[in-house]
């Protein structure tokens, strides 16, 4: 490991494929994801997130669920939807002000 860190080219590669957009891996390993692979597995986590929330409220109702477990659910839910409208928000912000940009 500290062969890796010491030697020059491998701590150059390392900075060259982190500054192209990586996610985290082992040092002298990285694995690009390009922007829509990031957005397509944070989208589904989400939905799986907001998913969670409506099964705990509906095992709730029902009797099956503990009231801890539906508030955490519910209160994971609520941050995901949340951070989801925040993000979306910026996104058209990003996109009203290139449509205002000059061609």
């Amino acid at each position: 490991m500290i062969d890796k860190i010491a030697n020059p080219a491998v701590a150059a590669n390392a900075y060259a494929t982190t500054s192209k957009g990586v996610s985290a891996g082992a040092i002298g390993e990285a694995k690009t994801e390009s922007f829509g692979d990031i957005l397509k597995k944070t989208a589904i986590e989400s939905i799986q997130t907001l998913r969670a929330g409506e099964a705990a409220s509906a095992k709730a109702v029902t009797g099956d669920a503990s009231l801890p477990e539906v508030v955490q659910a519910i209160t994971a839910s609520e941050v995901t939807l949340q951070t989801v409208m925040a993000v979306r928000d910026k996104m058209m912000g990003a996109y009203q002000e290139i449509m205002r940009m000059p061609v």
